[in-house]
């Protein structure tokens, strides 16, 4: 560009890569889901906490001289249920009430990849789900006196069963035809996956419907996992079962972004 057109010396605007572009978007998104959770953050805890911890201190009561094995069943069993409470049920039911109040038509009008609002809203659920994972395994330990084994593979366990989970909470509240509607189901949801599936139990104490059903459910591949990595560390279980967590994951990234639509159908 020539001095005489440009006589400030101004530089033609660079055009962003696309990995520019993707990390652009996530960053702005996830502030925006940040901000969320700090101005709750009191009440994000004690709801990511109270149910699994109320479960928690049953079970310590109901049970009598429990093996180790149940021990460390019931302590994984609810470190998921706190992942089901806040990244199923919750988020489920907060994406829902967004889109029926019509704040995703904000969302809709920006340049924005649908598959990044749901990694961001995959990140809010981490943070809400965390302060759980930290409070309950500390304090399993502390009822039951136990020592869990702590792997290098356990963050991997924990970000796979998150994402994998939270998928279900995103794809509900995107789909949601009535806010109500999808408050009863994520309600029913919960406490069905988390008792009549193998989280807090194992699969072979269910009956062969259930077991099967199971089969189809993320919770079972995110208990199993858990399990296995608090007792045995890292192993070939808790590697396929971290691959059917990714694949959970992915199927929810594409049939959110293809099936369902930002706005409400009036």
């Amino acid at each position: 560009m020539s001095t005489f057109m440009n006589p400030i010396g101004l530089q033609p605007r660079r055009k962003r890569g696309r990995w520019e572009r993707w990390w652009t978007e996530i960053s702005i998104l996830f502030r925006i889901q940040f901000a969320i959770v700090r101005d709750s953050w009191a009440w994000v805890i004690l709801m990511a906490t109270l149910y699994p911890l109320t479960t928690l201190l049953f079970m310590r009561f109901y049970t009598v001289n429990p093996s180790d094995e149940m021990v460390v069943q019931i302590i994984a069993g609810n470190l998921v249920f706190g992942i089901i409470v806040m990244g199923m049920n919750g988020l489920g039911q907060e994406i829902a009430l967004q889109k029926h109040q019509d704040h995703f038509t904000f969302y809709a009008s920006l340049p924005i990849s649908k598959n990044n609002f749901v990694i961001a809203n995959m990140l809010r659920g981490l943070m809400n789900t965390l302060p759980s994972f930290l409070i309950l395994g500390l304090l399993g330990q502390w009822l039951y006196g136990v020592q869990l084994h702590y792997s290098p593979g356990l963050p991997v366990v924990i970000l796979l069963s998150l994402t994998s989970v939270v998928g279900i909470g995103i794809l509900l509240g995107f789909w949601s035809p009535t806010f109500q509607f999808t408050n009863m189901l994520c309600q029913a949801l919960m406490m069905i996956i988390s008792f009549l599936s193998p989280v807090m139990v194992s699969i072979d104490q269910l009956p062969v419907p259930l077991q099967w059903i199971s089969y189809v459910l993320p919770t079972t591949y995110a208990a199993d996992a858990m399990r296995s990595i608090l007792t045995v560390g890292w192993s070939m279980g808790v590697m396929l079962d971290c691959a059917v967590m990714l694949v959970f994951s992915i199927i929810s990234l594409i049939v959110v972004n293809r099936l369902v639509s930002w706005r409400v159908n009036k």
